[in-house]
This record gives C-alpha cells, structure tokens and sequence, in this order.
C-alpha cells in the first residue's frame, strides 16, 4: 500500500508540473499577444497583428499538447488509483492516449475560451486598424 501511495505521488506531481506549464504558457501568451499589438497600434503596421496571429497559434497548440498529457497522467493516476495489484511504478501513458486527442485538447472549453478570445481581440483590432 505504501508503494502505491508513492507512486500516486509520483503521478500527482507530474499533473502539477503539466497544469504549471499550462499556466506559465498563457501569461507569456498574453505578454507577447499584448506587446505585439502595442507595436501594431504605436507604429500602425498590420504586420504585427499576422505575427501576434502566429504567436498565439504556436501557444495555443503548445498549450493544448500539455493538457493533452495532463489528461493522460490523470487516467494513468486513476487507473493506479484502482488497481488491486501491486504496482510498478510506470509512468507510462501510452495506452490511455488516443491519436485524436492533442487536436481535441485545443477545442476544449477552457483553451478555446482563452485563446479564442484572444483571437477575437487580434481581429477586431485588425479590422479597425
């Protein structure tokens, strides 16, 4: 019981090393999003605005492969969490990953609210600018 309690650990922390990549790609997101259309308006070029475009696309599907495998290590962490046998301390996920599930992860509530919003705020601007 106790090396599985230990292996439990060993999982939780990985999902919080994910979900802390996650977050520390949404503020540079943000920082660089934000500078990038600062420069568009301060010297009114449309090139910033395609660049902070790629910028955001780059981190969103950044962002969305971390979740991806942050939801892997949480089936993984569940099926340790169930298991009756002891365990052997494999922090394998392959077999809970599905090949559609990166691309998935990038339409989720949560990434396509925060991304999509960006994305509304990069167009608009470009169509005022």
């Amino acid at each position: 019981m106790e090396a599985k309690i230990k292996h439990l650990e060993f999982i939780q922390t990985t999902i919080n090393r994910m979900a802390n990549h996650s977050f520390l790609l949404k503020g540079w997101a943000i920082t660089l999003v934000g500078g990038l259309i600062a420069l568009s308006f301060k010297e009114i070029d449309r090139r910033y605005l395609y660049i902070s475009l790629a910028v955001l696309g780059l981190f969103w599907l950044l962002d969305s492969y971390y979740l991806s495998r942050e939801r892997n290590f949480i089936k993984l962490y569940d099926h340790v969490r169930n298991n009756k046998e002891a365990t052997d301390f494999s922090m394998d996920t392959k077999k809970f990953a599905k090949w559609w599930n990166w691309p998935w992860c990038a339409f989720s509530k949560t990434l396509l609210l925060f991304y999509g919003g960006l994305l509304a705020v990069i167009l608009l601007i470009n169509h005022y600018l």
